[in-house]
């Protein structure tokens, strides 16, 4: 039988993508706000985990599996030409070229950083998410899509910022941005929650579609299991 995809699955798995790229390019940029310090790919990144919740819960951990490899594969392809871009030589009359490299000039360590956390996070964002929802029946979607997205959170800071900044930043300040950053975003999933259900509600009444992962395999290399 050929798999087919519906309309709203397809918007949301550009979405989740295109939120992915932002956020890692997002990410060279170091903000504050009321004194507290955080990177600007908080803007964007928790979006991400916000539409993992919305696939994981109406079509099941199979299409969560498949758009988080594509998330991770247009995010090693953007890279990829940011470096390719980077390693090119620039025309002598151009004067961007320090600003360009800094943006796209990601080292390598960031890089696997980057990529480890999103697919570490993402995975057990999906996974709590789907297994929550096989044992409640269904109900408590607030409560499953705050806790999921804080194991989620939490295991992607608990890869990204030690190995992408240690031994650079301080062990005691590492620490304190990667609570900050896990309390921010999950209080950004808590502040969006209600938008968050209803556009959950709102895809299942157009889509048609709520599924139970009843045993499926969770191993995360079966992309073409969907």
């Amino acid at each position: 039988m050929k798999q087919k995809v519906s309309v709203p699955f397809m918007l949301l798995g550009i979405l989740f993508n295109v939120c992915l790229i932002a956020a890692n390019l997002l990410e060279t940029k170091v903000i504050q706000v009321c004194g507290i310090t955080v990177t600007a790919g908080l803007l964007v990144f928790p979006v991400s985990y916000i539409i993992n919740d919305c696939i994981a819960e109406v079509w099941g951990f199979r299409k969560a599996r498949l758009i988080i490899w594509s998330g991770f594969a247009m995010n090693f392809f953007v890279v990829m030409l940011g470096l390719a871009a980077v390693a090119l030589p620039a025309a002598p009359f151009w004067e961007g070229e320090e600003h360009f490299n800094f943006v796209f000039g990601m080292a390598p360590r960031i890089v696997v950083a980057s990529l480890a956390a999103f697919l570490v996070g993402s995975f057990l964002n999906a996974y709590v998410m789907s297994k929550m929802k096989l044992a409640s029946g269904g109900r408590h979607f607030s409560l499953r899509a705050i806790l999921s997205t804080v194991v989620g959170e939490t295991a992607d800071s608990l890869i990204f910022f030690p190995v992408a900044f240690g031994g650079i930043i301080a062990w005691q300040e590492l620490l304190l941005m990667m609570c900050i950053q896990i309390i921010l975003k999950s209080m950004y999933e808590v502040v969006i929650l209600p938008v968050t259900i209803r556009v959950v509600g709102l895809i299942k009444r157009i889509d048609g579609s709520d599924v139970y992962d009843e045993g499926i395999s969770y191993k995360v290399w079966k992309i073409s299991d969907i």
